[in-house]
């Protein structure tokens, strides 16, 4: 599954998903954003069982402000609509894997 672009407008269907929900808050100019990016993009095309969305917090302050994310990037993994699990900062892929067991 492809990863899909979160923003005000999307996010309610986002948050209700069946599925486990892996949102990336992520920013363009962010170097260590652009490390991650592409993790995330892999593990979307892997796991059927996901739901793989990105916030780019320049666009979406509001979901930014409403996740508590001041630093980025910022991964968040959600189960039924609440947050289970939460990241700041570049990670290696399995340790990304880690946060939605």
């Amino acid at each position: 599954m492809s990863v899909i672009s979160v923003n005000k407008d999307n996010f309610e269907t986002v948050k209700n998903s069946e599925k486990t929900v892996l949102l990336d808050f992520y920013a363009d100019w962010c170097g260590p954003c652009r490390m991650v990016s592409p993790i995330v993009d892999e593990i979307a095309e892997e796991r059927d069982d996901l739901l793989v969305g990105k916030v780019n917090v320049d666009n979406e302050p509001e979901l930014a402000e409403q996740f508590g994310v001041f630093s980025i990037p910022t991964l968040v993994v959600m189960k039924n609509g609440e947050i289970v699990n939460q990241s700041t900062g570049a990670r290696p892929k399995n340790q990304i894997l880690d946060l939605l067991k």
